[in-house]
């Protein structure tokens, strides 16, 4: 009996779309390596063995091909939203989302399974691309946070939910950034500290919130343009914007001076960016010693310093450089500005260490808490919207609770 000839139709079909995967994983490298402006058709080309006409066959343009990355990412976290709320309760819910993110990074470390794009450099896509990734993203970031912290029934618990499904999402994205001190055979360590932190946060039962907030010159900027007004200015862009959308043109233009006078002050944009970053961090430094030196005891030290911080992303004129940002600088320079970061966050750590010591801050484990503080602090700036809607002590009293006290139980404020 002779063979049955096969389906021509579905063999294509199947080559089809295992060629359309492998030019979605390449350009999710490339983005995660270079920012969505960084990839060109001619790298994803090169990567995948074929010629730049031949990738207008499965993506007409660059802007499309961006689009189904950010789509399918954000796919993979719907997925694991819907997996995770599948438990029975709050706590049970986010550990399993936690768990779950973890087992896909030891995947991914055991070339398993590819990485998903960050979707931090979302905000770099054209409209009308942006707008309908962002309306995606949104929709499945408030179904988590229904699933996972309930229905909201009074203004209060909303704007706690809000907060608390912020911080979530935020500390999720900000993993990759020191996952690399871990071992994935440590993972489910690392699962099993970072939930201690988000269940009961770092205070010990009891304790007060009663920050002391510290000034992080917050003076007016300079009448005329000079680097001062130049680092404000492209804070504030590349917060909203991203690192692509700010562009020196943009920059410029709000200060109503010209391009030559950008370059007058700064040789290039990339200088500019690694300037905000040394800002940013020399004020959390600021706030830090501040603390340190006010406070009178390791609790007061890093309720002080972490409500100073949320103040300025929440309601300062002149807000912290977002880590998103570090997707875009060259790789060269890269490392240097998320070492320095760390060297706050290992500061947030010697507190919470000295704070464990003395009683005042609960046992957890301070290298991984300080991390979770420091995610918490850079993704403030996104909710100064709903920063908006309350008294500005009231808001930053709801969100640093996210931290202090842990994400599931009322806040003692």
């Amino acid at each position: 009996m002779s063979a049955l000839p096969s389906d021509n139709s579905s063999d294509k079909t199947k080559r089809y779309a295992r060629k359309r995967e492998l030019i979605l994983d390449v350009a999710t490298d490339l983005i995660n390596e270079m920012g969505v402006k960084g990839m060109t058709f001619v790298d994803v080309a090169q990567r995948v063995e074929l010629n730049t006409t031949s990738i207008t066959y499965y993506f007409k343009r660059k802007e499309l091909l961006a689009e189904a990355v950010f789509e399918r990412s954000i796919d993979r976290m719907e997925e694991a939203v819907l997996k995770a709320a599948k438990q029975p309760d709050p706590r049970s819910r986010v550990s399993a989302y936690l768990e779950h993110t973890l087992e896909e990074w030891a995947r991914i470390r055991r070339r398993e399974e590819r990485p998903p794009a960050r979707l931090s450099d979302l905000r770099a896509m054209d409209e009308p691309m942006r707008a309908r990734l962002a309306q995606r993203y949104f929709a499945v970031y408030r179904d988590m946070r229904r699933r996972f912290f309930g229905p909201a029934t009074t203004p209060e618990e909303k704007a706690l939910r809000t907060a608390r499904a912020a911080v979530l999402a935020e500390n999720i994205f900000w993993l990759p950034a020191w996952l690399n001190a871990y071992s994935d055979q440590d993972f489910p360590r690392v699962h099993k500290r970072l939930f201690e932190v988000f269940d009961k946060g770092v205070a010990i039962d009891g304790a007060k919130w009663k920050p002391k907030l510290i000034t992080l010159d917050e003076e007016p900027a300079e009448a005329e343009a000079g680097p001062e007004t130049f680092l404000r200015a492209a804070t504030r862009l590349i917060n909203e914007l991203g690192y692509r959308g700010a562009s020196v043109e943009r920059i410029a233009s709000t200060l109503n001076v010209t391009k030559g006078s950008f370059y007058h002050h700064l040789e290039a944009k990339d200088d500019l960016v690694l300037q905000c970053f040394r800002r940013s961090y020399d004020r959390v430094s600021l706030a830090q010693h501040a603390a340190m030196e006010k406070g009178d005891n390791a609790w007061a030290w890093v309720s002080s310093s972490m409500a100073s911080l949320l103040n300025v992303q929440l309601h300062g004129d002149f807000p912290l450089l977002r880590t998103t940002a570090l997707q875009a600088l060259p790789s060269d320079v890269r490392p240097a500005v998320l070492e320095r970061s760390n060297r706050m966050a290992r500061r947030f750590s010697g507190m919470l260490i000295d704070g464990i010591t003395e009683g005042s801050i609960r046992p957890i484990d301070p290298l991984i808490a300080a991390q979770a503080i420091m995610a918490t602090i850079n993704t403030a700036y996104e909710l100064r919207d709903w920063a908006r809607l309350m008294a500005p002590e009231k808001a930053i009293d709801y969100y640093a609770s996210t931290m202090a006290y842990g994400l599931f139980d009322d806040p003692k404020l």
